[in-house]
């Protein structure tokens, strides 16, 4: 089996009429190219698991699923595929078709085929357009702000589900429900460096969002000061004699 060189995760809670055709179209766009393909199904109550079955078969090569026994969030389904993550870089998409594949296979070929990565641990996506209603969009600003003024992680869309990472920085975080939330004030805390890329930002093909406003803004305030708290008890020691680009 070849190793591959990129895992892309997803993680899918009822997304039923999504799975196939992403997986297609990721397919179609990494033809040629060395990876993986990692899906986690978080208890889907539809017809995502069927789904999913039957794309693990049709791209027996390239497709592995896992399932939860019970609901545990779109974090826990991260570290879930995570431990399975063979590539040493780890593309994270959401199950819904929002994000798009060519941006990964564009930034790729810019910055990190053939290129010295050096300390960069994440290249998060920034959305050049948002196809959410404008109350949303609202609640993403204000959000945004707050937690890059308190955690100085410059990121300015962290919402956004498109995040190319290093899979040996990803592994060394810890985890936390929400912790997807704050991956590049998370990488930057352990020494790696960041940086944000414009992605493409779609309208969900199928299905509603599985987020709402107050259950956001509840679980956002508490998750804030959980992360001011971390970052400010410091990061992980480095030493000279690993190769680490950190050293």
């Amino acid at each position: 089996m070849i190793h591959p060189e990129l895992t892309v995760l997803i993680p899918f809670y009822n997304e039923e009429g999504n799975v196939l055709p992403l997986l297609e179209e990721i397919h179609q766009a990494l033809d040629g190219m060395a990876f993986e393909v990692i899906c986690v199904n978080d208890c889907s109550g539809d017809a995502t698991d069927v789904e999913l079955r039957q794309a693990e078969t049709r791209w027996a090569d390239s497709v592995k699923v896992f399932t939860h026994v019970r609901r545990a969030g779109k974090s826990a389904a991260l570290f879930t595929g995570l431990k399975a993550a063979r590539g040493a870089w780890t593309q994270l998409l959401d199950g819904d078709g929002q994000n798009d594949i060519a941006d990964t296979v564009r930034i790729w070929n810019q910055q990190i085929r053939d290129q010295d990565t050096g300390r960069l641990g994440i290249i998060a996506g920034k959305r050049n357009s948002r196809n959410d209603s404008g109350f949303k969009w609202l609640q993403s600003r204000i959000a945004n702000g707050v937690r890059r003024f308190v955690l100085r992680d410059t990121a300015t869309d962290t919402g956004c589900g498109w995040k190319l990472i290093r899979t040996e920085a990803f592994r060394e975080l810890p985890f936390f429900a929400s912790m997807h939330r704050f991956l590049p004030a998370l990488i930057k805390r352990a020494g790696w460096d960041i940086r944000e890329e414009l992605v493409n930002d779609r309208a969900r093909w199928h299905g509603q969002s599985k987020y709402g406003f107050l259950s956001r803004l509840g679980a956002g305030i508490f998750d804030l000061m959980g992360m001011f708290w971390l970052i400010r008890r410091g990061g992980y020691g480095v030493a000279a004699e690993w190769d680490d680009p950190r050293a």
